[in-house]
């Protein structure tokens, strides 16, 4: 009786396409990769595998499909005020993307080998192309737009990344573990460096272990727009 019951809940029960990437988001954001199985989908949503693949594809594709809906969303982000400057368009869609691969650990992977594997596809083309309009309308020649342009999605992607959860990571390190910690111990293995040989990584010790990553990063987006004005 239970699995008729379920089975015709099954039956009943009409999905979107929108309904299982969100499940599968859900997935990823609470176990990483690694739980996004189809038995794990279809436990979710109480239906077919078929549903699945006939609405999205394989794992890969909804895979794909899940960084597609979240990296659409951070660069649909506007900054405040009607008639906004490119370099705050920039600056506001610069750390969406921060903040989304912050919130989704599984994303910086993922978004690293859609642009890797499918340039013309959804990601980078939109990424380059909401980036690349702003970076035209700050002054910037367009025959140095695409340089330009990479290197603003360079840093973004590397800068984001570097405070991301990287899948398959073995270095022992616990990416839950409590940033203050973290950095004090950091801090306390750059202090027992020699002085002599590294006075430059000793001068900085205070200001690592007190460091903010969202103004570190608006710092570095703020050097690359300066430069992307000797181009003009």
């Amino acid at each position: 009786m239970p699995t008729r019951a379920r089975r015709t809940r099954r039956r009943n029960q009409v999905l979107s396409r929108e309904q299982i990437i969100a499940t599968a988001i859900d997935l990823l954001d609470t176990g990483g990769e690694g739980t996004l199985t189809v038995r794990a989908m279809t436990d979710r949503l109480a239906t077919g595998s078929g549903a699945i693949y006939y609405h999205v594809g394989n794992r890969d594709e909804l895979l794909d499909a899940s960084t597609e809906t979240v990296i659409t969303a951070a660069l649909a982000t506007r900054p405040a005020g009607a008639a906004a400057a490119p370099a705050d368009e920039i600056r506001a869609v610069a750390l969406a993307l921060f903040d989304a691969i912050a919130e989704h650990h599984w994303l910086a992977t993922r978004l690293t080998l859609q642009i890797i594997r499918n340039p013309a596809g959804p990601v980078t083309v939109g990424i380059f192309e909401r980036l690349g309009q702003q970076v035209g309308a700050l002054g910037v020649p367009q025959a140095r737009w695409f340089d330009a342009t990479s290197t603003l999605v360079h840093y973004i992607l590397g800068a984001v990344s570097q405070n991301a959860r990287v899948e398959g990571d073995t270095s022992g390190i616990d990416p839950e573990a409590d940033r203050e910690e973290f950095f004090e111990a950091m801090s306390q293995a750059w202090q027992d460096l020699d002085a002599e040989s590294y006075p430059f990584m000793h001068a900085i010790v205070g200001q690592m272990r007190e460091h903010d990553d969202r103004e570190q990063f608006l710092t570095g987006i703020a050097v690359v727009l300066d430069g992307l004005t000797y181009l003009r």
